[in-house]
């Protein structure tokens, strides 16, 4: 006897998988990571990242208008800091004329509808490499926190629609929140990498600004990759102290925790496909062992079907451009 029920009807042609398809990729659905750096006419491709460049800001304004065009919705900037300009304390991150403000200012001046996200940490800034103030060897938590409210301020204040805390530093969402407000800042929103793993995915981006931590590693503040249940409380603190979107990073290795979210919270939930995810399919695809496309492709399926509202992806051109 024929079963009754045969699965594989609905795949017998492309046409009819496209229709009974569950998961798909939209551009809305990307944020575009981009790395700014001082100087004029500069695309200086990153050595550890094939095809993805730092921008200075008369390049970057070119960069974000072929992004719009293509249907990208948000960016997210990231500033390399001039080694000179480090400090303890990421006094650069609080200058109103720094290379961050400038690119926001440059970005909302040339492209104002798209939706440009700031990263808030002070790794980039920091002469230790590290995302918060050092004390003997050790990360001050609050010291930090009071540092970034004011560094996430100075984003609101040139123009940044949302600022992304990425230090995880405990109670810094309800730091940033409470001096947003106190400033007027009520319609500014926050994306907290609320869970972040203690990852080795990292290597390139911190190739990309130059900021290796100078002693140690990040286990006293970033998450223990070996652990999965605090992860939602993590997420819950943030949204309670005001958080709008949280992040789960990085991504393909960590998919169970970004569905644990998903079944957990009422929260848009963006989750990283980080700099050693985009590197290591580039240099397999170099090498003929997989197929760039294809494999790029099922990666971002898989974070959207495991529940990711947005993805930040350096894929994120290549796969538009794939799509349409």
């Amino acid at each position: 006897m024929y079963p009754l029920k045969r699965n594989r009807r609905l795949r017998s042609k492309k046409s009819l998988r496209n229709l009974v398809r569950e998961t798909t990729i939209h551009p809305h659905d990307f944020i575009v990571p981009l790395f700014l750096v001082e100087g004029k006419n500069i695309k200086d491709e990153i050595p550890s990242m094939p095809n993805y460049y730092r921008f200075s800001l008369d390049n970057i304004s070119k960069e974000v208008k072929q992004l719009w065009s293509l249907g990208v919705q948000a960016v997210l900037l990231f500033a390399k800091v001039p080694e000179s300009l480090k400090d303890n304390y990421g006094t650069e991150a609080l200058n109103n004329a720094g290379l961050m403000q400038r690119g926001i200012k440059e970005i909302k001046d040339c492209v104002p509808e798209i939706t440009i996200m700031t990263d808030v940490a002070l790794d980039p800034y920091s002469n230790f490499g590290h995302d918060g103030v050092v004390e003997n060897n050790e990360i001050i938590n609050d010291k930090t926190n009071e540092i970034l409210s004011r560094m996430a301020l100075s984003h609101a204040e040139a123009g940044a629609d949302v600022v992304a805390p990425s230090d995880m530093m405990d109670g810094r969402v309800l730091s940033i929140r409470n001096t947003l407000e106190k400033n007027g800042f009520h319609h500014t929103g926050i994306m907290s990498y609320a869970v972040k793993y203690a990852s080795n995915f990292y290597g390139p981006f911190r190739d990309a600004l130059e900021t290796k931590p100078g002693f140690g590693d990040k286990e006293t503040y970033q998450m223990d990759f070996a652990n999965k249940f605090d992860s939602v409380s993590e997420a819950k603190a943030d949204i309670e102290e005001g958080a709008d979107i949280i992040m789960v990073k990085p991504g393909i290795s960590y998919l169970d925790i970004l569905r644990d979210l998903k079944n957990s919270l009422n929260s848009p939930i963006a989750i990283y496909q980080v700099s050693g995810e985009y590197s290591m399919l580039k240099a397999a695809a170099q090498k003929g062992w997989l197929d760039h496309d294809k494999v790029m492709l099922e990666q971002l399926i898989s974070m959207k079907r495991a529940g990711a509202t947005m993805i930040a992806s350096y894929f994120a051109k290549d796969a538009i451009k794939l799509l349409s």
